[in-house]
This record gives C-alpha cells, sequence and structure tokens, in this order.
C-alpha cells in the first residue's frame, strides 16, 4: 500500500513469514494470509505484496497458465506485486536452515539462474509504472569467499544478472532493481564491507565494460545501468545488530553513489547479560531454536565488536567467561511493535530513527516488514493470529512515517 502523499514509498510485509515452498502453498498463503492482512490494514486500496518464492515455487509460477491464474487472483482480491525476497532458495520453515540459507551464493551459476528467473516474474506482475525490486544474498556466507578473484567471480555475476535486468527492461519496459542484504557474518556484512565490494567491483572499468559488451551500450550508459540496477537492501535488523548508526550508513552509501531500492523493516534482540550464574542467559535460551542462524555482536565497554555465529555460541562463551557486563545485539527478527521481551529490548529504537530518516529521501524505497521468525519466537511473545500481529507492525509503521514532523 502506498504511504502518505503521491511520492510516497509502498509498504507491505513479506510473505516468507508463512510457511510454504512449494508454489500451491504460497499462493495459498497469498490468498489466505495476505487479503486477511489487507481487510485489516487497506480495505478500500490496494494492497501490495512482498512475495518470497524458492526455486521451486518460482520456476511452477513461470509455467503455461500459471501467471495468467495467478495475475487473475491478484486483481480479484485487490493486490499487487511489486518486490520479491530472493535470499532463501531451497526450504526455509520447519527444518535447519542456519548457514545453509545462503546456498546457492554469487559464487554458484544456480543463483545467478534463480534471480534471472524471479526478475522474469516480476516484470510479468509488476503494475506499469512501477519499479520492482528483488533482494539476494550478501554475496556469500563470509568463509566462502576467500580471494580477490572469488569477489570478481560475484561481481561477474551480479552483471550477468544486470544484463538480464536491461533485455527486461528493453522488452517490457519494466524497471527492476536488486538489491543486496547485508548480513552478520557474510562477506558483505556491513554498509563498509558493501561499499568497498561496489568501489572494487560493480562500479569498477571492468565491471562497466563487461556489461557493455553482454547489453552493447556504450561504457558510460553501462555504468549508469549498474548504479541504477544494482543496490543495496538495507536489512535494518542486520545494520542494528552490527552496531551501525542509522544515518552513518545511509550518508555512506550515498556518498558511494550506492541505491538503497529496498528496506527490510525489522528488529532484533538487545540483551544485557552478565556472568555465568545470570539468570538471563537461561531467559536468552529460550530464544535458541535448530532453524535459523542468530548472529551475535556484542559491543564492549572500549567499543570493540565481538562476534559469535549463533546464539548457543554466544551463551556458551558467557558461561565460560570470567563475570562481566556485555551488551549482546542478536540477530532474531521480533515483532516491531514490542518494546521488550521479558527482560529483553529490540531494536525498536534504531528502526525508529531509520523510518524517521527515510521520511527525508526524495525518492523513498521500498519498504517491506520482514519478521520471518514468528514460528520460532517463544511462544508467550506470539499469542496472537499471525495475520493480527503482522497487521499490528504495518500500522506501526504506518503511524511513524505518516506522523507530523517534529
Amino acid at each position: 500500500m502506498k504511504l502518505g502523499a503521491p511520492g510516497g514509498p509502498h509498504l507491505t510485509y513479506c510473505t516468507n513469514i508463512h510457511p510454504g515452498e512449494n508454489w500451491p502453498e504460497v499462493r495459498d498463503n497469498v490468498e489466505r494470509y495476505a487479503t486477511a492482512v489487507k481487510r485489516s490494514v487497506a480495505p478500500d486500496r490496494p494492497f501490495g505484496v512482498g512475495l518470497r518464492l524458492s526455486a521451486a515455487a518460482a520456476d511452477a509460477l513461470a509455467r503455461r497458465g500459471e501467471l495468467d491464474a495467478f495475475r487473475a487472483l491478484l486483481d480479484a482480491h485487490g493486490l499487487y506485486v511489486f518486490t520479491l525476497n530472493g535470499f532463501p532458495y531451497g526450504p526455509f520453515h520447519g527444518q535447519p536452515v542456519k548457514e545453509r540459507v545462503y546456498l546457492p551464493d554469487w559464487l554458484d551459476p544456480e543463483r545467478l539462474r534463480y534471480t534471472d528467473r524471479l526478475a522474469g516474474l516480476l516484470a510479468a506482475l509488476l503494475p506499469d509504472g512501477m519499479e520492482g525490486t528483488v533482494s539476494t544474498v550478501p554475496g556469500a556466507f563470509a568463509p566462502r569467499v576467500t580471494s580477490h578473484a572469488d569477489e570478481a567471480r560475484m561481481a561477474e555475476m551480479l552483471v550477468r544478472h544486470a544484463a538480464t535486468l536491461h533485455r527486461i527492461r528493453e522488452e517490457t519496459g519494466k524497471r527492476i532493481a536488486l538489491a543486496l542484504e547485508p548480513e552478520p557474518c557474510c562477506h558483505l556484512e556491513t554498509s563498509v564491507d558493501a561499499v568497498g565490494f561496489w568501489e572494487r567491483h560493480l562500479f569498477a572499468p571492468r565491471a562497466i565494460r563487461s556489461l557493455a559488451a553482454h547489453t552493447g551500450m556504450a561504457d558510460g550508459a553501462s555504468e549508469a545501468f549498474l548504479r541504477e540496477h544494482l543496490g543495496v537492501c538495507l536489512d535494518a535488523c542486520h545494520l542494528a545488530v552490527e552496531w551501525e548508526e542509522p544515518a552513518a550508513a545511509l550518508e555512506r552509501f550515498r556518498r558511494a553513489g550506492i541505491r538503497v531500492p529496498k528496506v527490510q523493516l525489522s528488529a532484533g534482540l538487545e540483551a544485557a547479560v552478565s556472568g555465568p550464574a545470570d539468570p538471563r542467559l537461561d531467559a536468552l535460551a529460550a530464544f535458541v531454536d535448530p532453524v535459523y542462524l542468530h548472529q551475535v555482536v556484542e559491543r564492549t565497554a572500549d567499543g570493540r565488536l565481538l562476534r559469535d555465529l549463533d546464539l548457543p555460541d554466544a551463551l556458551a562463551r558467557a558461561r565460560r567467561e570470567p563475570e562481566r557486563e556485555r551488551l549482546w545485539r542478536i540477530h532474531f527478527h521480533v515483532p516491531l511493535f514490542r518494546e521488550r521481551l521479558g527482560p529483553f529490548a529490540n531494536t525498536q529504537p534504531w528502526l525508529g530513527e531509520l523510518i524517521r530518516l527515510l521520511r527525508r529521501e526524495p525518492v523513498p524505497p521500498h519498504l517491506e516488514v520482514e519478521t520471518y521468525s514468528w514460528d520460532v519466537l517463544p511462544e508467550r511473545f506470539r499469542g496472537e493470529p499471525v495475520t493480527d500481529a503482522i497487521a499490528r507492525e504495518l500500522d506501526w509503521v504506518r503511524e511513524r512515517w505518516e506522523a507530523p514532523p517534529g
């Protein structure tokens, strides 16, 4: 749904909150859940859908007749699709995902094939005159990238995808941007990492010449296309966990000329804990689950950042090390409207500041609420129907976006 005055952003939620890997499950989730959310938050106006498609679901949707049937379903319910979550390729619920969520990554041609498929589907679904966005993995899980050659390989894959976006734009007139999503413990972990990768590779002469060769564009047009169509998906939970300040991150991208076409509105946990006997460690253990990675970043009193790959690793470290005060931020997407979860805060203030800054942007990005970890949230924090919780999150964002300045 559109927020504010004309020119305001599109706001939605990501359907990756609903378990569903094959196309019939995804279609049914849209018809069952997205329509219920629309009735609550946008009963009298079109409601955009942030669609998550696995590779299997995307291939099935591309079959003859499925796209036409899905467009008819969307039209019948006053829905439209403007952004896709192309991050998780395979199963995302009900079984261990952990670091496999990044596979195949941008070192693998299958990631390119999948993302090309998503761009083609989005072009077929996207309303005329509207930009589309696809979010994707942050290059690769950090241990997978061991050399400059690996970085260069990822960059070439991304350039080849940009060539697909150019072909789509030439053939259909639809403009689609790919947005890489920095995440803790990945190759693109912070805004600094992202800027470095863009400057070393995606804005480098080699990438510009490569896209020109793939498309027939002149070098100047090729560079402009890369700057317009390859950008960053800023996930608010991820950057908060990395202790980045919203204004500094946005300014860093602006100075580098890197677009932020999509922002995922999410909040993580913030926990103050101490030593082995701290009962808050037991309370935090309730957030451990076997499905997702919950990276932890501790900021020490002298400003250093200490990272653990997963919450059990951080808990084990706190239980064996000497007593001291620790302040952790944890990659666990929690409902935006919950200021506290038991003895713990969330990163809601960080998100509120980000929204305040985004309101100043002349062309605001797509906004997508993403609380995919609903199913593994401790049960006492999810005592309402999921559609009610999603509607509360969207209303929380809308109130802050549409509030009078000041």
